[in-house]
């Protein structure tokens, strides 16, 4: 780390930073930060030993990291203009992005990274559990916090890195991982990219900086080791697939052997093929194939990744992450299978103005496959609003479809306690996710 012990992020409370963030805390280095409100991950961060203001101006930064001495990394999503930002690159700091800086960490070492629009946390948090189970020396970086560690960075040694490859701002197009994967590519983030095309040149671009060996699901039109949950030709596939329990039973074929009867600890075919794509980048990796595959029966799952938060006679309430069309459909697909006769009750919140608005009649399909839409406001993140773009819009988009209610995050736990259906679905990457525990305790009967 080039004799630089004094890190200061810009953006610290991000999923993303504060794994880094707790990465270099780990290996004994100061570090503090800015963000904009307070949350659990900025607190487990203090309890580690950081320093974090909620000041953006050059006053606010903690004494001791105003100097040129300190490393600055800071987030894409802090706009150019941030007080703190300019100071630093005015007094000729080291400032760089959270993907440079990424790329920096995992140079020199045997580096995995999962690309995709949708999977990308749950593969690689599976591919975190799975080099655990088999005592690799390894650190993993996730966009997720991974259940049974409640981190989102977890770290036995670093010979390997285990990296989310983000596509967001073309931050993947830093890395150079010894082995790659690419679980889907659609069209998303437009507001970076501008059109489906240039999503896919990027892909494209990712793949061609793996130095080994590339996995790709078999649907996506790049060259590579393919895999699949329903295509046979593909070089990994699965076929007998089983629901049982919250889980599946099946078989797996791979270039080389056949294994039957294989557990895997989690609903959602989606969430199938992720451990699939997991577990063929482990395969290439050296790993033992039985051991591997034994490991995938204990995987706890990620949280807010069809995180099953209730069940009981009454409820059955589940968290996910989703905040693409595609990714609530499969939602809808997965809970239709385990829980086809009972209605369901999808409570979502739309994730960027620019992403309800390339997607509206996407967003009004996926969502009035449910019974019942309950929808909030939009969560803005880092964009202002768009004229003509709202959650009343796309309400009214769905129409008849679903039975359809439009309200206040701070009526949302009333309406969505007096919905009828015993099977309720929390959506979206924005703040949502900070409400399941007050909806958990009202379904529940622990608290008003």
């Amino acid at each position: 780390m080039n004799q630089i012990n004094n890190y200061y992020f810009i953006g610290i409370g991000g999923i993303g930073m504060s794994s880094i963030a707790r990465f270099l805390l780990a290996k004994g280095q100061h570090v503090a930060g800015y963000d904009k409100t307070p949350s659990d991950l900025i607190t487990d961060l203090c309890k580690l030993g950081a320093v974090v203001t909620f000041g953006e101006t050059t006053n606010d930064i903690p004494e001791g990291f105003e100097n040129e001495q300190v490393k600055v990394i800071y987030t894409p999503a802090i706009p150019a203009s941030h007080p703190q930002l300019t100071h630093f690159k005015s007094q000729s700091n080291s400032v760089v992005k959270r993907a440079v800086f990424l790329g920096e960490l995992t140079l020199d070492t045997y580096t995995l990274a999962v690309a995709g629009t949708h999977g990308k946390t749950t593969t690689t948090s599976i591919l975190a559990h799975l080099f655990s189970s088999l005592s690799q020396s390894f650190t993993a970086f996730v966009g997720g916090i991974l259940k049974g560690h409640d981190t989102n960075m977890l770290s036995t040694g670093t010979h390997f890195s285990l990296v989310e490859a983000d596509e967001f701002d073309r931050s993947f197009l830093q890395l150079k991982p010894t082995i790659g994967c690419i679980t889907s590519v659609d069209a998303d983030h437009l507001d970076i990219y501008g059109s489906a095309d240039e999503v896919y040149k990027s892909y494209s671009q990712f793949a061609s900086q793996v130095i080994t060996h590339l996995i790709v699901e078999k649907q996506v039109p790049i060259k590579g080791i393919t895999y699949s949950i329903s295509d046979s030709k593909a070089d990994y596939h699965t076929t007998n697939i089983k629901t049982e329990g919250f889980g599946y039973r099946f078989n797996l074929h791979t270039p080389k052997n056949e294994f039957v009867d294989i557990y895997f600890s989690q609903l959602g075919l989606h969430n199938l093929s992720n451990a699939i794509a997991a577990f063929a980048m482990a395969d290439k990796s050296g790993l033992d194939n039985n051991k591997l595959l034994n490991a995938l029966g204990s995987f706890p799952g990620v949280a807010r990744r069809l995180e099953l938060v209730v069940e009981s006679k009454e409820h059955i309430l589940i968290d996910d992450y989703a905040h693409h069309p595609t990714e609530i459909k499969a939602v809808y697909d997965t809970l239709e299978d385990a829980f086809p006769k009972e209605k369901k009750c999808v409570i979502f919140q739309p994730h960027l103005y620019s992403r309800t608005s390339d997607f509206m009649d996407d967003f009004a399909r996926s969502l009035s496959l449910f019974e019942r839409v309950i929808l909030i406001p939009i969560y803005p993140a880092r964009e202002r609003p768009i004229e003509g773009i709202n959650s009343k819009v796309l309400a009214d988009k769905i129409g008849s479809h679903s039975m359809v209610s439009l309200v206040e995050k701070i009526n949302l736990v009333d309406e969505v306690s007096a919905a009828p259906e015993r099977i309720k679905i929390v959506l979206g990457a924005g703040d949502i996710g900070l409400e399941v525990q007050k909806l958990k305790n009202k379904l529940l009967g622990n608290a008003d």
